[in-house]
């Protein structure tokens, strides 16, 4: 009886290695390969999707009018998002361009003004060719008495009359001169004077197409194509100038950053093919390439850079921000999010 149980035994111990050799030889094979992609793979689960947001924001204060969108929802470059209330704007405009009509008419007015001294200075230099003839007159006047007065052919009171009519023809033409010499500078003054005005109608025609552009920028719309995000802002709602009211996401273009060690990128060069396996879809087989390397480590971007020159100093391994180009990104539009972690493999033999 005993022996028979012993040739029992005997007869199930090879089933037992048979079992725990195939088990070493599963853990083998499965060991080698792990080994084997190690030594000729970098690896990094450090890694997430990437693509343009583009925030949506105004350029000029005021209450919100409308908004032709909701969370979530798709958009088209050019598209209208956000309407703000323009109303005081106009007002302002409608008195703009109120202050430029009266500063018209002061260009006509002053042109008017400068016509009339036209006119004057022309008077004004007849004047004097009349007083020219006049003094020339009374000169040979008073000449040709004090030669009758010599010869006392006529009284000296007739002498004294033709003495004072020239002294007064005189001063008659330089009385005509002063004039001219006051016309010429008011027409100086006019001239200038109208000049400043085209420069005032300027300044109010630039403040128009000023308000007129602001007026423009109460209408947002959509800088980019894609997927607005969550709405930060309601109908009603006063806004600043340059505060976000949502971000627009790309959702046609997107690209992995990956960041390896330092230890890692030794043998990494553009257009080197790349292994992407997301962690929400693992069962997404996705292929790229590498574009190209940062040339700072993630550390050198951070608001308070490290300072490796104090006393206390640790060594602490640094990463290399990678960029990595999605191949085929529509046949995986539908599952690519901004954000979503990603495990990357790059062979490197």
């Amino acid at each position: 009886m005993e022996n028979q149980v012993t040739k029992g035994k005997k007869k199930k111990s090879p089933v037992r290695f048979i079992i725990i050799g195939i088990i070493v030889i599963a853990g083998g094979i499965f060991g080698y390969k792990k080994i084997s992609f190690a030594l000729t793979h970098e690896t990094t689960d450090n890694a997430q999707v990437e693509t343009q947001i583009t925030p949506v924001l105004p350029r000029v204060s005021g209450y919100i009018k409308h908004i032709s969108v909701n969370d979530y929802d798709s958009v088209k470059a050019g598209q209208l998002l956000v309407e703000l209330d323009d109303d005081e704007l106009q007002a302002q405009l409608a008195q703009m361009r109120a202050d430029y009509q009266a500063a018209e008419a002061d260009i006509a007015n002053a042109k008017a003004a400068l016509n009339n001294a036209v006119v004057s200075l022309k008077v004004n230099k007849g004047n004097i060719d009349l007083n020219d003839v006049k003094v020339q007159q009374a000169k040979e006047d008073y000449e040709r008495n004090q030669n009758l007065f010599n010869d006392q052919a006529i009284t000296k009171k007739q002498l004294n009359d033709s003495r004072f009519a020239l002294e007064q023809t005189n001063q008659q033409l330089n009385n005509s001169k002063s004039d001219l010499s006051t016309a010429e500078t008011r027409i100086a003054i006019l001239q200038s004077a109208i000049q400043k005005s085209f420069a005032t109608l300027a300044s109010k025609k630039a403040a128009i197409e000023q308000q007129e552009l602001k007026i423009s920028y109460t209408k947002i719309y959509a800088p980019a194509t894609g997927k607005i995000g969550k709405r930060n802002v309601t109908e009603g709602q006063y806004v600043q100038a340059g505060a976000p009211f949502f971000s627009i996401v790309n959702d046609s273009t997107y690209w992995i950053v990956a960041n390896f060690k330092e230890t890692q990128i030794k043998k990494f060069h553009e257009g080197m093919p790349v292994s992407i396996d997301l962690d929400a879809y693992p069962d997404a087989k996705i292929s790229g390439t590498i574009a190209s390397l940062s040339d700072a480590t993630g550390a050198r971007f951070s608001l308070l850079p490290p300072d490796n020159a104090s006393g206390n100093f640790v060594k602490v391994t640094q990463r290399v921000p990678v960029k990595i180009n999605i191949g085929n990104v529509n046949d995986y539009k539908n599952i690519l999010r901004a954000g979503l972690s990603a495990y990357i493999s790059v062979p490197v033999n």
